[in-house]
């Protein structure tokens, strides 16, 4: 049987040699060149069953001659390699038509499995549209975990899986959702980010789905939900374990059948909306309290995306500190530099806010010091406050009532953006108000309607209606713990 041939295209003499004896040994067929030129001759000769090609060479880019290549050999598969190491170029490699993006260095039994894969099970498809943005990065890491998250992500350009990103808090979650959009099939279409934490849960399947003229007290109007906002596009659905389980029962149906109904309506709508769930909590754990619908999560999880903590990728942090220079620089504050010591210290700080808290700290640094170069000292400074504030509290602006709604309905007006949110927001709220009301107080008396209804100040009969209305379960004899 006669040897399988790769083609080879490098201008390190010393990777050629490497690769080359690893998959001579193998029993391949191996041919070497250092340049574009010599690759591009013997693959329009009809040379080679497989391409290995770095990017950066001489005469031409790797990734400007992939084209190319697609385009004379469509089912020939190419490995493409990198010292770049950047989302853009794994991103590019892939949508260019590469079979496989292999981060430098790469281990060689990685390569090797790569390599029988690609020849023994090729992909077809077509090449998708080259991309044009460069001017900015989304993701900012070299390290091997990013690397992984790159290649994860490249591949998930040009299809419209569902994707669930999970990650502590400050990872970047929304960051990757607007990535994977900004650089997918989907790109010309709406992005419309929901944070779920941030809506109160009786308004979530209204803020979702949408709601009709007269579907309950005090909608005056129609309402777009962000479902179909988003048609055509992506809806990212942020904090996702916060969704109430009746919310999660109406976008189960939606993942399953690809349609929803507004509240209040009765016609279903057709959907066309890629899905890009996040969340940084334990859903298996929920999923045993009974706290997430099992089914629902299997339909998200189609594509897991694990975003490391900041301590797990140390050695990005240098690269993140200059990205942030950089842009603080670009929104007019003094340019800085960070010396050396200064820089091991930030390195070896465990970074619990991950690289939210390293950015406010870098935009402190632009902010409120003179220093163009801020020293080991400084950074000591900022590092020793011994009462961080927390990430987010439930009541920050006081311990009454009427404080903890403020703050609330104000993280609620903060997520719509410019926007207002639907109409019947006075009746929705009020309604929100009073179940957890009626619920306690129901605890409170044991279930005794009669004894509630005289505590509430509410007529017996009102009671029972707000009861039926509000689909608040009674249990006689069961108290406040």
């Amino acid at each position: 049987m006669t040897a399988r041939s790769i083609l080879i295209a490098d201008d390190d003499r010393s990777i050629r040699t490497v690769l080359g004896q690893a998959l001579g040994r193998a029993g391949y067929d191996v041919r070497t060149t250092g340049n574009a030129a010599t690759l591009w001759r013997w693959v329009s000769d009809g040379a080679g069953d497989l391409v290995i090609t770095d990017v950066v060479m001489p005469d031409e880019d790797g990734l400007d001659l992939l084209p190319r290549i697609k385009k004379r050999r469509p089912e020939l598969p190419v490995v493409v390699m990198s010292a770049r190491n950047t989302l853009l170029t794994a991103v590019k490699a892939t949508e260019r038509g590469a079979y496989e993006y292999l981060p430098k260095p790469f281990d060689l039994k990685e390569l090797l499995s790569i390599v029988d894969r690609a020849l023994n099970q090729p992909r077809k498809g077509e090449v998708p549209p080259t991309m044009e943005a460069e001017d900015s990065m989304p993701l900012i890491g070299r390290s091997p975990a990013m690397q992984e998250i790159y290649r994860v992500m490249a591949r998930l350009m040009t299809t419209d899986l569902t994707v669930m990103i999970t990650g502590e808090s400050g990872t970047g979650k929304e960051l990757v959702a607007r990535a994977l959009h900004e650089y997918g099939r989907r790109r010309n279409g709406p992005f419309v980010p929901v944070n779920m934490a941030a809506i109160p849960r009786e308004l979530i399947e209204s803020e979702l789905f949408g709601h009709e003229k007269g579907a309950f007290t005090g909608a005056s109007q129609r309402n777009v939900g962000r479902f179909e906002q988003a048609e055509g596009g992506t809806l990212f659905l942020d904090e996702i374990g916060d969704m109430p389980l009746e919310a999660q029962t109406r976008l189960l149906r939606v993942l399953q059948q690809g349609e929803y109904t507004t509240v209040g309506g009765r016609n279903s709508i057709r959907t066309d909306v890629r899905i890009v769930a996040a969340t940084n909590r334990d859903l298996r754990q929920q999923i045993g309290q009974g706290l997430f619908r099992e089914d629902l999560f299997y339909r998200l999880n189609v594509v897991p995306i694990r975003l490391p903590p900041l301590r797990e990728r140390r050695e990005d942090i240098p690269d993140l500190v200059r990205h942030f220079l950089n842009r603080t620089a670009e929104e007019g504050l003094p340019s800085k530099t960070i010396d050396r010591a200064a820089m091991d210290r930030l390195v070896g700080h465990r970074w619990t806010g991950n690289v939210r808290e390293l950015e406010n700290l870098v935009r402190r640094l632009a902010a409120l010091y003179s220093e163009e170069v801020i020293g080991v000292e400084i950074i000591e400074r900022e590092l020793a406050d011994p009462t961080p504030t927390p990430v987010e509290e439930v009541n920050p602006a006081g311990e009454s009532l009427g404080s903890a709604v403020e703050y609330h309905l104000s993280k609620y007006f903060e997520a719509h953006g410019d926007d207002l949110p639907p109409s019947g927001l006075y009746d929705r709220v009020l309604k929100e108000l009073e179940r957890p009301l009626i619920s306690l107080s129901l605890a409170a008396t044991r279930g005794n309607q009669l004894r509630a209804a005289e505590l509430l100040g509410l007529n017996r009969n009102t009671l029972r209606k707000k009861i039926r209305d509000l689909d608040i379960r009674v249990i006689r004899g069961a108290g406040l713990s």
